[in-house]
């Protein structure tokens, strides 16, 4: 068996990346906290966490096991509350992005928040830190657009969307069905900053059509790019699962393809009842 000293060692560090903040938290000095994760390390045979420059990561099993330290931990809490007699609502921790809990999971938070049994947390991530919340345990639950689903993740897909190109109601581009990026040529984008995803694949596309953007406005989110079109500040290209404000419309863009929500859970994780009724809600409202 593990020992738990050395698994409560590796929590505190796992939890907030930093020797010297992780020993604080264990009561025991910096050294004495490195050894611990040497020896936890050298038990199970691979490194648990790597610099990165001046960062600290964990390594692929290192997420699994801090993973394994926060199931124990929810465990104990557990068993002592039950002892005592206190056993109240069980906490249910759920990550996902600003869009998808705008536009996809309302009507599941809704019902989850009926339930007095759950104690719903969110965190507002992007897709790859939900993925890391997921597969370290930090998170139960995540729900996030992922193509290439990685190893110790079980994924279930909820819904695949158009892209869309979101345009004011007056463009010339807003009487049709359907929109092609040609029929954009000459308009200012609104785009999410440098370095992200999506502004990438925008990218990309445009490039492949000759045309450069006549301007570019950074926004960063689903809201903010569309209150921007709604003003008439420009177009942009969102998931078809956003609700466009008054001024504003969404239209298909074939080329652009779809992306796909999935709901995903660590792979071999013990969820809860509780984990289980949040993740069926999510199942049967997202539409």
């Amino acid at each position: 068996m593990i020992d738990g000293d050395l698994l409560a060692s590796f929590l505190a560090f796992g939890e907030c990346r930093n020797l010297t903040r992780a020993a604080r938290m264990v009561g025991v000095s910096q050294p004495a906290l490195f050894e611990r994760l040497k020896r936890l390390a050298d038990g199970i045979g691979e490194p648990l966490y790597a610099r990165r420059g001046r960062e600290l990561v964990l390594t692929e099993v290192g997420d699994r096991v801090l993973a394994f330290a926060r199931e124990q931990r929810a465990r104990h809490d557990e068993l002592l509350a039950d002892l005592r007699g206190t056993s109240a609502a069980r906490q249910v921790v759920l990550a996902a992005g600003e869009g998808a809990y705008l536009y996809l999971l309302g009507p599941a938070l809704e019902a989850v928040g009926r339930d007095p049994a759950i104690d719903l947390q969110l965190l507002t991530l992007g897709a790859p830190r939900t993925l890391e919340a997921v597969r370290s345990g930090r998170a139960h639950l995540g729900v996030a657009v992922v193509d290439l689903v990685p190893r110790g993740i079980d994924a279930v897909t909820l819904l695949e969307t158009p892209l869309c190109v979101a345009l004011p109601a007056r463009h010339p581009a807003a009487r049709a069905r359907r929109v092609a990026l040609a029929d954009l040529r000459g308009s200012r984008w609104i785009l999410p900053p440098e370095g992200q995803m999506h502004r990438d694949h925008v990218s990309r596309a445009l490039a492949r059509t000759g045309d450069a953007p006549a301007g570019v406005i950074e926004a960063d989110g689903w809201p903010l790019m569309l209150g921007f079109v709604a003003r008439g500040l420009g177009v942009a290209v969102v998931n078809g699962t956003c609700t466009p404000p008054r001024g504003a419309v969404l239209r298909p863009v074939p080329e652009l393809g779809s992306v796909t929500y999935r709901l995903l859970t660590r792979r071999q994780a013990a969820l809860s009842p509780e984990a289980l009724a949040v993740a069926a809600a999510i199942r049967r409202t997202v539409r």
